[in-house]
């Protein structure tokens, strides 16, 4: 099997075990763990660079305006997301932040029809119709929108927006994206230490890892997913990035036993029926694409 595949599964595994990793840090405050977050990965994302003997280039490419000014967008955004993505698996949400990254295609779909001027295929307003009725019918049986799972569809897909037009690769880019971050979670990692309520070094040598690992736990997948988008086709990885949600669906309803009745099945139900058709029509159309190209 090609590299590539496998780099993109092992990626999308460990983004759909992510809740098991933070459920082992409930008891730090979310804001807290995204402070640790970008810390970490930044340092370890410069430490790649410097190792790498790629410093030089990296100083050269962040130092246009026009990239400064994306990246400081794509690192609100991220950091909202991240944020967002923590607090919800923590406070018990896991099967709704599921939901928001299984519609995350959808929406970027839609992003690129309404800012790219992007034209859909007609197959593909159907799921994007079907996956609308899925959230709505959630939304009428919860009583409340599923906020949760709508930022975080929104905010990733609005990233991946930010980044089609990013002039860096994913290393760099990630890299000035913490690094942007790194000043405020610093500083707000000092305020709580210094208020004593600031988790690192006081409850336990396991927690303090788990901090530190944040970055480890960050950076490896983003990395794996980079080496994997460069090796296989997009129409590949668009198929194999439901592993990350289906996972997490299943840690929230298997591990944390978090409710899922029969209303939450048929929402689901009628965005799992989306992501089918959208994941069938995408296929095929760069099917007909690679076999009109080979042709020509």
């Amino acid at each position: 099997m090609n590299r590539g595949i496998w780099y993109a599964i092992g990626a999308y595994i460990c983004w759909g075990l992510f809740p098991i990793y933070w459920k082992w840090l409930v008891h730090v405050p979310a804001i807290q763990l995204i402070g640790h977050r970008i810390i970490w990965s930044c340092l370890i994302l410069i430490g790649v660079i410097l190792v790498t003997r790629q410093w030089s280039a990296f100083r050269a490419a962040i130092q246009s305006p026009r990239a400064l000014r994306i990246y400081f967008i794509a690192a609100i955004v991220v950091g909202v997301n991240w944020f967002v993505y923590v607090w919800g698996v923590n406070a018990g949400f896991v099967v709704e932040t599921a939901l928001g990254y299984f519609i995350n295609p959808l929406i970027s779909v839609l992003l690129g029809v309404i800012f790219l001027r992007e034209r859909l295929r007609a197959w593909q307003w159907l799921p994007i119709g079907l996956a609308t009725i899925g959230v709505v019918y959630l939304t009428l049986t919860y009583g409340s929108l599923p906020w949760i799972a709508l930022t975080l569809a929104f905010s990733f897909a609005f990233y991946g927006l930010v980044k089609k037009t990013a002039p860096l690769n994913s290393l760099y880019g990630l890299a000035l994206e913490t690094a942007i971050l790194f000043i405020p979670a610093l500083l707000y990692l000092f305020f709580v230490e210094t208020t004593g309520a600031g988790a690192f070094l006081h409850t336990g040598i396991a927690a303090d890892l788990l901090l530190a690992g944040a970055g480890v736990a960050t950076t490896v997948p983003l990395l794996m997913f980079a080496s994997a988008a460069r090796r296989i086709p997009l129409s590949l990885v668009g198929i194999l990035q439901y592993i990350a949600p289906t996972l997490q669906f299943l840690c929230g309803v298997l591990i944390y036993r978090e409710p899922f009745n029969q209303s939450q099945l048929i929402g689901f139900g009628f965005v799992w029926l989306a992501l089918i058709i959208f994941a069938i029509e995408s296929f095929a159309a760069h099917r007909a694409q690679t076999v009109a190209a080979i042709a020509e």
